[in-house]
């Protein structure tokens, strides 16, 4: 049975038009226009955090081919398949949409889900011409239009401070294992991956809204989550782990937590032109022979050569030798660029994820005994003689 075809154009904030034919909701959208050049992982990549307020461009030439799994959860109560509850994307274009996917995974297609989800779609594309523009002048906003439906415009209020919408609004604890250190989790879009991670690990989470005090809180460690957006637009969280450096517990971010702990160091941070997002960008740790393949969802970057005394750039972007992360010199504060935890894409760097949690847990180890040694050590008590 043939579908009917509705055209679609999707317009850039520069004037360029592209035409092409609609396919998930039938309603506009507006966003930053940037691309992925992943060959797998859509279902992954639509639902990670940091793409929120996004149209997302998938370079690879066809999109689609193995539907979407059912939605659940695992034992920790984290989606299975999906980096969170819901596709977090405003728009996606496609080269070319599989309608008729083949994987014994498959419960519908990447069409139907997008409808059920409220996201439109747009396919027949020059993805190839589009994302050269987008290289060569840098991501811009852009808009879904289709025949019938209101324009949207290029400004959208709700995307001004992207990380509060996708940040949970109140603490969510997961209980580890019993004497598991506990991670105070500073949430600002983490993935679910992450999560899994570290609950994997019998660790203990502390899952915080992005602009949530520490103060007051029992923790052992701190770790600062991707998400989306400006990093300088979270002065909350900058303020806080700035208290934070002056502690001895162990931090580490990953995306927009490299970003976070940068500035909060006193360092800066830029806008990159295109960002890489991708699962097979190579990252090279500075001062060994390493190189990395990793996954990355990142549009800004920190200038490495702002890192003030006592810190120092930890990796480098193999490919246009962008920052890939920062640590402290004493190594108790470190950060990442790209995902170690992969989903979509490698996970060749979550030793660093282990690397972490064992500073932390030496940490308690060390707090546990020195508590034990003053409970246990006997007073002395001097007193003057008699006269």
């Amino acid at each position: 049975m043939s579908r009917a075809r509705k055209p679609a154009q999707l317009v850039l904030e520069d004037g360029t038009r592209f035409e092409g034919i609609a396919f998930g909701a039938a309603v506009p959208a507006s966003g930053e226009v940037v691309f992925s050049t992943g060959m797998v992982g859509y279902p992954q990549s639509l639902t990670d955090p940091s793409y929120y307020g996004q149209i997302l461009v998938f370079t690879y030439p066809l999109i689609g081919n193995y539907g979407i799994p059912a939605a659940s959860l695992d034992r920790f109560g984290i989606p299975r398949s999906f980096e969170s509850e819901r596709i977090q994307v405003r728009g996606v274009v496609v080269a070319e949409l599989c309608e008729e996917p083949s994987h014994y995974d498959a419960k519908r297609t990447l069409s139907g889900w997008l409808k059920e989800s409220g996201v439109p779609g747009i396919q027949g594309i020059d993805t190839r011409a589009l994302t050269q523009l987008l290289r060569e002048h840098g991501v811009m906003k852009g808009k879904i239009l289709m025949d019938g439906c209101v324009d949207p415009g290029f400004e959208t209020e709700e995307f001004k401070h992207p990380v509060s919408a996708v940040s949970p609004k109140e603490p969510i604890i997961y209980k580890g294992e019993p004497g598991a250190p506990t991670i105070a989790m500073i949430d600002c879009g983490v993935k679910a991956n992450i999560l899994r991670v570290f609950l994997s690990r019998g660790i203990t989470l502390l899952r915080l809204p992005w602009d949530h005090d520490l103060r007051g809180l029992e923790y052992d460690g701190i770790f600062l989550s991707n998400g989306p957006g400006d990093p300088k637009a979270c002065t909350k969280t900058i303020a806080t782990i700035r208290r934070a450096l002056c502690d001895d517990r162990p931090i580490f971010g990953i995306c927009l937590g490299n970003q976070i702990l940068a500035l909060a160091a006193g360092a800066d941070t830029y806008k990159l032109p295109y960002g890489h997002r991708s699962q097979n960008q190579p990252a090279l740790e500075i001062g060994t022979d390493h190189c990395y393949m990793t996954s990355q969802n990142h549009g800004y970057a920190v200038r490495s050569n702002t890192l003030p005394p006592g810190w120092e750039a930890w990796f480098s972007n193999g490919n246009d030798g962008t920052n890939e992360g920062i640590r402290s010199i004493d190594g108790k504060f470190r950060a990442v660029q790209f995902h170690p935890e992969g989903c979509p894409g490698p996970r060749d760097t979550e030793f660093l994820m282990d690397q972490f949690i064992r500073a932390v847990q030496d940490r308690k180890g060390r707090q546990a005994a020195a508590t034990l040694l003053a409970s246990t050590t006997p007073s002395v008590h001097f007193g003057g003689g008699r006269s």
